[in-house]
């Protein structure tokens, strides 16, 4: 892809964002081309890591795509590895793996954790990928998260909140019992039955 042409101009260019910031990678990963995407890594010109205008990196968009192949996800989790997948949005402090975990996307929320996403970052009011899924009820991502190595469900956002309550107030019970095992008998260990 375009090797005869001056790596500095091809990084300029592959680099060049609309007057929303996005970038040809940004807008590759939001539509799903996962071929562009993998042409624009195998340039090794793009910047991962930057941000439009709304905050978003092409890792975070990323999380939030739609992946129908396993070729597809593996150009995904190339992208992981070629960025900052802890990185935070401008606007509120979101990560990739909070975007994923809000929008119930298992599939991300799995690769992004095999691709170093730290559970326990907080946005800026606070809130953790835990508590995002406890608030929007999604009982298999909270399980998996609490299998993480150091998750900590009793983290406290800026209300004062925690993964517990912020369930309890919408009304998840299951997610609630689960968090509750989870701190009170250990790592969610099964509970001996005696």
């Amino acid at each position: 892809m375009c090797h005869h042409v001056s790596p500095a101009v091809l990084t300029h260019v592959a680099n060049m964002a609309d007057q929303n910031g996005n970038t040809a990678l940004h807008y590759s990963v939001s539509h799903s081309n996962f071929r562009v995407v993998q042409k624009l890594l195998d340039a090794g010109v793009c910047n991962t890591n930057q941000q439009n205008k709304a905050g978003y990196t092409p890792i975070m968009l990323a999380a939030l795509a739609a992946v129908e192949t396993k070729e597809d996800m593996g150009v995904v989790e190339e992208l992981f590895r070629n960025g900052d997948v802890n990185a935070k949005a401008i606007q509120a402090g979101q990560t990739a793996l909070m975007l994923a975990v809000s929008h119930g996307r298992m599939d991300m929320v799995k690769v992004l954790l095999t691709s170093g996403s730290k559970v326990n970052i907080q946005d800026d009011e606070g809130s953790t990928a835990l508590m995002c899924a406890s608030e929007h009820g999604h009982v298999d991502i909270v399980r998996l998260l609490l299998a993480q190595p150091g998750c900590d469900a009793t983290l406290s956002d800026n209300d004062d909140s925690t993964a517990m309550s912020i369930a309890l107030n919408a009304g998840h019970n299951d997610i609630a019992m689960l968090l509750y095992s989870h701190m009170n008998y250990g790592m969610g260990q099964p509970l001996a039955i005696s």
